[in-house]
Parts: C-alpha cells; structure tokens; sequence
C-alpha cells in the first residue's frame, strides 16, 4: 500500500514508543556509567536503543516537516507553526530542570552559584540548560541530558525553511540530493578527510551531519510518497537489513536509514485496523515523555541508588508519561491553538478587504482551517 493521506497514521504511537525507547536506553546508563547493560548495545555491540529512537524522531520529523512547508510554503506561518509545537513545552522542561531538579540534586546555595547569561543562552539556543553543579559523584550529571537534541531539530527546521525560501523545494528531488550530499560530506570525514577539522569541531561536524542525513531520508520518503509501496515482504527485508547492519559499528547508521526508515514508515502507514483508529486521536504525550524522560530517571536514580534498571525504567516511564500527558494537556495543546486562532485571524482580515468577498469568507474560514489541520497529518510534531 502507498501511504494514507490525511492522519490516516499511527505516527503518534511511534513517537510515544521512540520517546519510551530513550528511557529504557538512558535507565542503565545513568546506574552504570556506561552502556554494559544497555540492551541493544549488548545484543549488537553499535547502537543504543537510545541512538536508535533519537535517529527515528529525526526521520519521521523530516517527512513530516516537509509535507508542512510544502502544504503551505510561508515563512511566517511555517516558523509559527515550528516555535509553537517545539518552545511552549520545552521551556517549560528546561525552567523545571533547571530550578527544581537541579535544587534536589544538589546542595546548599545552588540558586545563588547560577549564572544567568549561560541560562537564557542555553534557553535561547534550545539545548540543555546551563545550571551550577548538580548530582555531583554522580553518572552524567545533567539536568536533562535527552534535551540537547531539540538544538539540532530545529537547526533541521530552519533548514527547510531556507531551502524553501531559496525555491528549491520546488525540486522534487531536492532533499534526496541533499541527503546524497550530507551521506558524502559524512562518509568523506568518517575517513579521515580534512584532518585539519578534529577534535570537539570534528564530532560536532560528525553529529549534525547525521542527523541531517535522518531528516533528510526523512524528507526524501515524503518527496517520493506517491511510489512508494509499503508491503511485508519490504518490511521483512528492511527488518533483514537493518539487523544486519547493526552488527558492524561502520554499518549500523546505513543499516538504520536504508532499512530503518523504510520501517517506520510501514508501521505509520501499513498497520490497520482497531489500533490505527485508537491511536490516531491519541493525546501526543510523546514530546513530553522525551522532555521529562531524563530529570525524571536522574531524580530517581540519585534518591534510589540501589534501583535495578528495569524498576529505574518502569517508574520512569509511567512517571514520565504522566509528566507527558500534563504538558500535552496543559502546555503543548493550549500553544497550538494560537495557530488556530492566527490562521482565523488572517482569513478574517483577508475577508474585510472586500465586502463581497468577506461573507464567503466568513462561513468558509472554520471549514477551510480543518481541512488545513485534516491534511496536514501531524505536521505540528
């Protein structure tokens, strides 16, 4: 089958699983130090589950913030809808991380240690936010050492907004040519070219380059939608190549984006039935359970010491659920609506230019803004 238009998906359970996978990956990490019992790293000796899930959210993102720029190809539109769905709940995360968790993993006179301009640098960049020391003897002490990838996504989003601003966009084979690129450049310093780039510089380059080149995939699947053909057989054979590319460090990436990819996007479009009616109207908890995944955890790891990793990430995970839900319902939703009511404000103003005009566009402006949100199939993730 091809892929559904419309929210004809189960995008929102695979980024609730991704986020959850994250927590799983980061629960013996944070005990140990390292990834010796980390599963996957243990089963295949390359990736984490936690890299795994993080790759995932950047190639679904990259179809999904295509189909947006390309549903409705505004600038300011598109950088609203980006900055609602990503800084509300993120700001939030961070302000918490930082004043309240930080609190209870550290001692005396940690409000008074903090240094401000690298706070609301740190806020400002939408990475992990800078605070005093905290959890100190301590694996990885972070705040929230999951929140440094949202930096890198919406360097993503920014990035489709320039591509789009410069027309090349309108090229449908643009994204796969940036991916071929993004896989070269990758590939090339992999090697050992330009050795004169080393060090942090290096694994910084190294880093962006592949998340760009998930997005991307990402973006090629969506650029190539109408023919591409989701069946059981490809996803037996996407599932026998992403195996077997895990099992050799220099594979695992390629394995992950040439099977990996084609994975995600069978289980969006291909699985039917009661599961894909249930989940389609779902709350997204998932960008919350991602947000608070890690304080959560840390918090539990540093008052419980003695915790084995599966009762770290089962309280983790329903702990940070909850945490999910309450930002959904009481932060994420109530910013998205603002684009609701932006998209009804300009409809609205368009209308009063012309009176003959303005009545149409006063019956048709509701109808027309839920066809929009109907046809953009989660594209406000």
């Amino acid at each position: 089958m091809a892929a559904a238009p419309g929210r004809h998906n189960n995008f929102n359970l695979i980024r609730l699983a991704l986020a959850l996978l994250v927590i799983v990956s980061h629960a013996p990490e944070m005990l140990d130090g390292d990834r010796s019992r980390e599963l996957l790293s243990r089963l295949f000796h390359t990736l984490s589950f936690g890299e795994l899930a993080v790759d995932g959210f950047f190639i679904l993102s990259g179809y999904l913030i295509l189909q947006s720029w390309l549903g409705r190809p505004q600038p300011l539109a598109f950088l609203q809808k980006r900055l609602l769905r990503i800084v509300p709940g993120y700001l939030l995360a961070a302000l918490l991380s930082a004043f309240v968790v930080g609190a209870l993993g550290a001692g005396g006179g940690y409000y008074g240690q903090f240094w401000w301009g690298g706070l609301a640098r740190s806020l400002l960049l939408l990475d992990t936010p800078v605070t005093p020391a905290t959890f100190v003897g301590s694996h990885y002490p972070s705040v929230n050492g999951a929140m440094w990838t949202i930096h890198y996504e919406f360097l993503c989003y920014l990035t489709v907004l320039a591509l789009g601003l410069a027309g090349l966009l309108r090229w449908r084979h643009a994204p796969l040519a940036v991916l071929v690129l993004c896989l070269s450049l990758w590939g090339a310093l992999a090697l050992g070219a330009w050795p004169a780039l080393a060090g942090a510089a290096r694994e910084e380059t190294l880093l962006m380059l592949r998340f760009y080149s998930c997005f991307f995939t990402g973006a090629s699947y969506f650029s190539y939608r109408a023919v591409i053909v989701y069946s059981a057989r490809g996803a037996l054979l996407a599932l026998a190549v992403l195996l077997a590319g895990l099992t050799q460090p220099a594979s695992a990436e390629a394995g992950l984006l040439l099977g990996g990819a084609y994975l995600l996007f069978y289980c969006a479009f291909a699985a039917g039935g009661p599961l894909l009616r249930r989940t389609q109207d779902m709350p997204d908890a998932s960008y919350g359970v991602y947000l608070y995944g890690w304080p959560v955890g840390k918090l539990l790891a540093w008052y419980l010491p003695t915790i084995s990793p599966l009762a770290l990430a089962l309280a983790t995970i329903a702990l940070a659920y909850l945490c999910g839900r309450l930002s959904w319902h009481w932060v994420e939703q109530p910013a998205l609506r603002f684009k609701s009511q932006a998209w009804n404000w300009r409809a609205s103003a368009s209308a009063s230019a012309t009176a003959s005009v303005a009545a149409s566009v006063a019956a048709s402006a509701p109808a027309l803004a839920a066809a929009q949100r109907k046809n953009d199939a989660n594209a406000d993730c």
